[in-house]
């Protein structure tokens, strides 16, 4: 009776794990209390704490950085930039920490437009001692025609801003006195589509980051790839052609789409003026064909589709290993066709079974039916965001309210119970052999890993950390990595930075039989020798780990008790055979 007793006990565990695993537990009381209101626009570690603190900006002139705590709520406003440091009618666009002079300190750039001006002016914030000196701030003195691009340009490993001053001229400016340096940034002028998705990706597997260009042409949007050769960017023609028969042409992002190792360019679009119909193109790295991974966005009579979007807020997609199969899955925001209504939806990236996408063996599934991102009205933006530093990436949802001019913020909690593991690693600036301050965040390093699944298949991700950096790109200063359900040590953890011009060696380390559910944050110091650069290890129990735990307990304490049980028996034996033999002896003496 007992033993069925534990099997339905035990079915109930299975059952309930099972309706979890794709649940989501709106935590936006314990996260943020009171002030869950602005826009989210950008996360680091500014107190360097190896927690991840949120950049939010209110009524469109004041920046509030949002600490995390240990101690609910969660996320607490504690430094803020007010209207009053800005010049008048001061509209902030944008937000890009980092370390901008290379003293180890998270500054922060702001992006805005003063004026009404279509110009983009910059501010930068330096950092000190975890705090900004409000009073010492820099701004620009040349404006760039749409928001900057953060890169490590000449590959010292501090960020460089790069963009498009005038007409066609792009330049970069170094910041490392705190006085700008402009120079001129690539051999050929370039007339960029705005806005642009420009990203400093690696497009070729060789662990050096190259630059992605979105263009415009008489005929049309184009794409162009600089690929960094021995540290200069050199463009490499007819590597993308004109964008696929479309309206209205998103944000490009690039992820490891199918698994391969390579960073996969994917595109939303409109298909049609009116954006009734909607699609998301992939092309993979150094392909001419344009493959379609979702078109379907009928659900139940019901067409939706993606929202335009305008200068300041583009069409986007946010990607992040929602499941942790080690294939990335998108967020983004879809509005009702024949109706009024926005929401978020979660794109999960699944094996094909379309001949569209054949090509590429992936493509997304829109999960209609998630009531808690389906009861969010009026939504805007969505977002993948580890909360509780465990792994397991959750959600942030941004949408209008009624009467309110700024932004409700949502959390939610990914309940995610399956047997699936993950690696998370961030890759500091090393320019120091000293592991902290954590977590500045540094545009550029590539990471990848090859591991065997449980079928023993080699199995293998890659991804960028911080390619991207305007119109609220919304990307974490680390890089998540699903591993699966394979428990196994990951083979092999390659890490790679930029290099600087006229360096011919590649700048990658290789780490070998890295502990799944791990942080593992590298400093590559010195930067030009791989041998010497470090890597520390920081372990992150699993709800897996704990149910081990607890089942192992409860194993020893059943054999505790079965011993216990024996013993008593072998003493109750012992007592009986004992007075046995004392009436024996007491007839054998008479």
């Amino acid at each position: 009776m007992w033993i069925f007793k534990f099997n339905i006990f035990a079915f109930l565990l299975l059952f309930v794990g099972q309706y979890k695993a794709f649940a989501l537990q709106d935590v936006t009381g314990d996260l943020f209390g009171a002030e869950n209101f602005g826009k989210v626009a950008a996360f680091g570690d500014f107190y360097a704490d190896k927690q991840t603190d949120i950049f939010i900006i209110r009524e469109q002139s004041e920046l509030m950085i949002f600490l995390a705590d240990s101690k609910t709520p969660y996320f607490k406003p504690k430094l803020n930039l007010t209207k009053d440091v800005f010049p008048s009618e001061t509209v902030i666009t944008g937000v890009v920490p980092g370390d901008y002079d290379g003293d180890s300190q998270m500054d922060v750039l702001l992006t805005t437009q003063i004026q009404r001006s279509t110009a983009t002016t910059v501010f930068i914030f330096w950092g000190n001692n975890q705090t900004l000196d409000k009073s010492g701030w820099l701004m620009l003195n040349k404006t760039f025609t749409d928001q900057p691009l953060v890169m490590d340009f000449n590959g010292d490993m501090v960020p460089d801003i790069f963009g498009v001053t005038n007409s066609a001229m792009t330049e970069v400016c170094y910041l490392t006195t705190r006085i700008p340096d402009w120079r001129t940034a690539l051999s050929s002028s370039v007339k960029m589509r705005t806005p642009h998705s420009n990203a400093f990706i690696d497009l070729n597997k060789d662990f050096t980051a190259d630059l992605f260009l979105t263009t415009e042409t008489t005929e049309g949007p184009k794409f162009e790839t600089w690929i960094s050769k021995d540290g200069n960017f050199t463009r490499v023609e007819n590597i993308m052609l004109a964008d696929p028969p479309a309206k209205t042409v998103g944000q490009s992002s690039f992820v490891d789409f199918d698994g391969d190792g390579y960073q996969d360019h994917l595109l939303p679009v409109c298909l049609d003026v009116a954006c009734q119909s909607s699609a998301i193109y992939l092309a993979k790295s150094g392909s001419k064909e344009w493959v379609t991974v979702l078109s379907d966005f009928k659900w139940k009579e019901t067409v939706w589709s993606f929202v335009p979007g305008n200068p300041n807020q583009p069409l986007a997609l946010h990607f992040g290993d929602y499941n942790l199969d080690g294939f990335p899955d998108a967020l983004v925001v879809l509005r009702n066709t024949s109706g009024s209504g926005q929401r978020a939806f979660l794109l999960e990236n699944v094996p094909c079974n379309n001949p569209s996408c054949h090509s590429v063996g992936r493509m997304f599934h829109i999960h209609w039916d998630q009531s808690d991102l389906g009861a969010i009205q009026n939504a805007i933006m969505a977002t993948f965001f580890d909360i509780y530093e465990d792994g397991i990436l959750d959600m942030l949802v941004l949408s209008q309210a009624e009467g309110k001019n700024d932004l409700i913020i949502h959390a939610l909690k990914n309940n995610f119970e399956a047997d699936a593991y993950f690696v998370k690693v961030m890759v500091l600036s090393g320019l120091s052999d000293d592991v902290k301050p954590f977590g500045v965040n540094q545009p550029g390093p590539y990471v990848m890993y090859t591991t065997t699944d449980s079928n023993g298949y080699l199995k293998n991700a890659s991804a960028g950390q911080l390619s991207q950096s305007a119109h609220f790109s919304l990307q974490l200063p680390y890089t998540v990595l699903g591993l699966g359900r394979s428990a196994n040590f990951l083979d092999h953890l390659f890490v790679g930075i930029p290099r600087q011009p006229g360096e011919t060696e590649i700048r990658k380390q290789e780490w070998t039989a890295i502990i799944p559910n791990s942080q593992l944050i590298v400093i590559p110091f010195p930067h030009n020798k791989p041998r010497s650069w470090s890597a520390k290890l920081y372990l992150t129990p699993s709800n897996s780990v704990l149910l081990t735990a607890i089942a192992l307990i409860g194993v020893c304490i059943f054999i505790l008790v079965i011993i216990g049980i024996l013993h008593w028996q072998e003493k109750k034996a012992d007592d009986r055979e004992k007075r046995q033999e004392a009436h024996r002896f007491h007839f054998d003496a008479m």
